[in-house]
């Protein structure tokens, strides 16, 4: 089962490699955090932000090539906890059917909130108990 999660704080610290973000529950108390590099934190934070780059950003990139070539940007699934990393997978939608694509949550966060309107954030139950 899918746990819908939406993104709840981006804390970046300057003087640490360590960025995080805290995933929550939408309709619960559960949360955890994911721990990020400063690049994908920046982003994120840029693009709830509103901020608009002149070129298009990677994540940009990455939306503009998957409508390019007729898909669409379903959601993102953070998918498995294993050895204390995350996995996620980006879903595209395509002539019907749902491609799921290998990713680190924190790019497929910075691709969901590249999307307007942002894309939904999943967690599946398991690696949802297994943060806690």
């Amino acid at each position: 089962m899918q746990v819908q999660m939406q993104l709840t704080r981006i804390i970046i610290s300057e003087i640490s490699d360590q960025q995080f973000i805290y995933l929550k529950e939408t309709e619960g108390e559960r949360q955890f955090p994911i721990l990020i590099g400063l690049f994908e934190a920046t982003m994120i934070d840029r693009r709830v932000k509103k901020f608009k780059s002149p070129r298009p950003l990677t994540h940009d990139l990455v939306v503009n090539l998957v409508e390019a070539l007729g898909g669409e940007l379903d959601s993102v699934v953070i998918s498995e906890l294993k050895d204390h990393i995350y996995y996620a997978r980006l879903r595209i939608r395509k002539d019907g059917e749902i491609i799921e694509v290998d990713s680190r949550p924190s790019d497929a966060i910075a691709v969901a909130v590249s999307c307007d309107p942002h894309l939904p954030i999943y967690v599946e139950e398991e690696v949802l108990e297994d943060a806690e």
